[in-house]
């Protein structure tokens, strides 16, 4: 005689938080390629970089933390 255990996962998936740290990630390499950018000079590339950051959500942190 054999018992078998049946096992569901939960409906509910747990989700991980990490959207806010890959944004920053992504918004700390956008200021980046900005700064480059303005470096050289290109102030269409600037622009496109600036609109990008603003579509992220901007730097909301203070410089620094």
């Amino acid at each position: 005689m054999s018992t078998q255990i049946s096992y569901q996962t939960p409906q509910k998936q747990i989700k991980k938080k990490f959207s806010f740290i890959e944004g920053g990630h992504q918004l700390e390499k956008l200021e980046f390629a900005l700064a480059v950018a303005q470096t050289n000079g290109d102030g269409k590339k600037s622009e496109i970089l600036k609109k990008k950051i603003v579509e992220l959500g901007g730097n909301v942190e203070e410089p620094g933390t």
